[in-house]
């Protein structure tokens, strides 16, 4: 189910499944935001990731909920994608103590604010400016409630990406690396910068942990790891003896997204945002330079709608 710009219900949105032990709360979000995992103990609060920031006040109120007054005291970006860090601001305005980690590599954009550098505008996509207090490393460490979690490098879908493994308990919380069904967008590729290669040894790098339990960036938590990392291997396969695929599926996600976050937009307002949308026309360039920009999208644009991903009403598209 798409979650929606509006109040859930709260218990509904958190899933404490009986393989998590008591101080792990998984939030499985819609599309348009990350999931968000919880870690808490008596003296401390980590979340890891926090959706995006149409959807703050909703992370928030997740977060609040859950801690019944206990503050947040820690925030872990896994990497800087806007729909797993733009609810930082709204968190950090709530709790002004808390720490907030965030990957190497576009650490400093943080630190001297760049949307361009960080994507946000090449993705025509937004994320509030928030502060960063530190950087998360692969191979860092850190305890909750005496469980040790560690800090894997997790290149591929974005190039700083990290995941984060805890041993004892064989949960792995996977961020864009792996889902059930796949794994995120290789942007990197967009940009014409070869990634499928690291796409690759990341889902080598998961096989090896043996990992019972996932926690993924998006959709819902899952236990059959060895299938989830045939699907994986399966798409990226087609996506490497078929490059202009993956373009075109990067292009409908880029798309879907913003009508995710707008529901309805008329077809000429909506074309004229992907032509302002640098990342769309890096693709339409590169894997499409015989199509004009405008029949590209638009053939992107009904290609979402013959999926029923979008309607169209007359000369408006509305999300679905």
């Amino acid at each position: 189910m798409l979650e929606k710009c509006c109040a859930v219900n709260l218990e509904q949105a958190m899933i404490d499944a009986p393989v998590l032990p008591a101080g792990i709360s998984f939030f499985q979000r819609g599309w348009l935001s990350s999931n968000n995992v919880l870690l808490q103990d008596d003296e401390q609060a980590v979340l890891i990731d926090s959706g995006y920031w149409t959807h703050a006040q909703q992370t928030t109120d997740l977060v609040v909920h859950a801690l019944r007054g206990a503050p947040l005291t820690r925030l872990l970006n896994t990497h800087l994608h806007s729909d797993h860090c733009g609810g930082n601001a709204q968190l950090q305005l709530v709790y002004p103590q808390l720490q907030t980690l965030v990957p190497p590599g576009h650490a400093d954009f943080v630190f001297d604010w760049d949307p361009a550098a960080l994507t946000y505008t090449p993705t025509g996509q937004h994320c509030p400016q928030f502060i960063a207090t530190d950087v998360v490393q692969p191979g860092d460490r850190f305890a909750v409630s005496n469980r040790e979690w560690v800090a894997l490098a997790a290149p591929g879908h974005d190039p700083n990406s990290i995941i984060l493994f805890c041993d004892e308990l064989g949960i792995l919380i996977s961020a864009d690396a792996l889902w059930e069904n796949g794994f995120g967008v290789v942007f990197p590729e967009i940009e014409g910068i070869e990634a499928f290669d690291e796409v690759s040894e990341t889902l080598h790098v998961i096989e090896t942990l043996n990992a019972k339990v996932v926690l993924p960036g998006h959709g819902g938590m899952f236990t059959d790891v060895y299938l989830a990392l045939e699907n994986a291997r399966s798409r990226l396969s087609s996506f490497r003896k078929d490059p202009v695929k993956h373009a075109n599926y990067a292009a409908k996600v880029m798309l879907k997204f913003k009508l995710l976050e707008l529901q309805r937009i008329s077809l000429a307002d909506f074309l004229l945002w992907a032509e302002g949308c640098d990342y769309l026309r890096l693709l339409q360039t590169r894997y499409a330079p015989s199509l004009a920009f405008g029949d590209w999208a638009l053939s992107m644009c009904e290609a979402l709608e013959k999926s029923g991903a979008v309607r169209r009403d007359g000369h408006v598209l509305i999300n679905v």
